[in-house]
């Protein structure tokens, strides 16, 4: 049974995986979206430092 790592890469080089890289990449183009991005990570990370 393939492992998690090998599947990722099976589904990356599929053209399902290959469509959702490419969404991934103009979402993660989009100004607005990338500042959604970092409040959510700046949110989680002061969340982890707080325990």
């Amino acid at each position: 049974m393939p492992g998690v790592l090998q599947r990722l890469k099976e589904f990356a080089r599929s053209p399902q995986g290959q469509r959702t890289i490419e969404q991934a990449r103009r979402t993660a183009a989009d100004p607005r979206r990338r500042s959604q991005a970092q409040r959510l990570f700046g949110k989680l990370r002061a969340r982890r430092s707080g325990m």
